[in-house]
């Protein structure tokens, strides 16, 4: 299967502070916020919705395509991805701006309150789907993860004139995004990624209700965050998957991604949708369990022991048959 991730590439700097975001907020002057906060540490690490998604999906042994605008500083980090699996040949590399920078800082309850400069990423617009697959061939699926809004756009309106079934991803695009731009990523997609309060988001922006949102989807994936994911699909019982247990709570930033890259590449080996909604929770929650969202690894039978205990003997075996994870440093 022929997996494409277009989206945003990045510099994550990641802090953390010792104490509750929400102890510091006033009910009465929310109208009115400025605050400061005082942070123990600092880390800067690679991350970026696509590059995450995709160096997922190339942790376990696929190799996916990334479709991306990236920065003058890119040397590095495309190296780095190389080594685990990702096709970085398609990647558009301006000449003057630097990669996209987020910075987030995450509370002692696992809060987080981030900003994102898109850097590089605004001209991921420029970016054309056809001239890539005249090299490549056509995509089995594409992903659309947050990315400069008029890229996102062109990639799905790109993808269903070219018949290309697609993943929508809309995820933190949707507070930049309003309701008509949304709608157009969406519709038609086949299957539609949002967590809970997006979906909230969603219906509050586009006017549709949860129902019409669903209607214009072939399948919809709703994280639930520590009670799991659900799977809907026309037609069919909607699927509920809990998550296994972590060692611990390091760092929430770039669990979505990993889950996103654990079920997309269930779908690559043929796996049903309950099966890749564990494989999801499984990568997501070795990334929870680490600081930075590239930095997690495991070898295959500790990947296989812990699917195991969390979803059985008989699921883990299926799995096994299938991940040959990289373990590159």
């Amino acid at each position: 299967m022929k997996i494409a991730c277009a989206g945003s590439v990045g510099r994550d700097h990641l802090m953390t502070f010792p104490g509750k975001f929400t102890d510091s907020l006033v009910a009465e002057s929310l109208d009115k916020v400025s605050l400061s906060f005082l942070v123990d540490g600092l880390d800067v690490r690679r991350g970026g919705t696509a590059a995450n998604i995709a160096f997922g999906i190339g942790a376990l042994g696929l190799n996916p395509y990334l479709i991306a605008a990236v920065g003058t500083d890119w040397a590095d980090y495309d190296s780095w991805l190389t080594r685990h699996g990702v096709d970085t040949n398609h990647v558009k590399i301006s000449q003057e701006l630097l990669t996209a920078s987020f910075m987030v800082t995450t509370d002692m309850e696992l809060n987080q309150i981030a900003s994102f400069f898109p850097g590089a990423m605004s001209e991921a617009r420029e970016i054309e789907l056809a001239p890539i697959i005249e090299k490549t061939g056509k995509f089995d699926l594409l992903i659309i993860s947050p990315d400069d809004p008029d890229a996102m756009l062109s990639h799905s309106q790109s993808a269903r004139a070219m018949g290309i079934p697609f993943a929508a991803d809309p995820s933190q695009q949707l507070a930049r995004m309003d309701g008509e731009a949304i709608k157009l990523l969406i519709e038609g997609a086949e299957y539609l990624f949002l967590n809970e309060y997006e979906l909230a988001l969603t219906i509050q922006k586009t006017g549709w209700s949860d129902a019409e949102i669903f209607s214009k989807v072939k399948k919809r994936i709703i994280t639930l965050g520590s009670e799991g994911s659900r799977i809907e699909e026309h037609g069919k019982e909607a699927i509920t998957v809990g998550v296994p247990k972590e060692i611990s709570k390091l760092d929430p930033t770039g669990v979505g991604d990993c889950y996103r890259a654990g079920f997309i590449s269930g779908l690559a080996w043929g796996l049903k949708h309950e099966r890749c909604a564990q494989l999801g929770s499984m990568l997501a929650t070795f990334c929870i369990e680490t600081k930075g969202t590239q930095e997690y690894k495991f070898t295959k039978p500790e990947f296989i022991e812990r699917f195991s205990v969390a979803y059985g003997v008989e699921a883990a075996q299926e799995v096994n048959e299938k991940i040959e994870p990289r373990l590159v440093g």
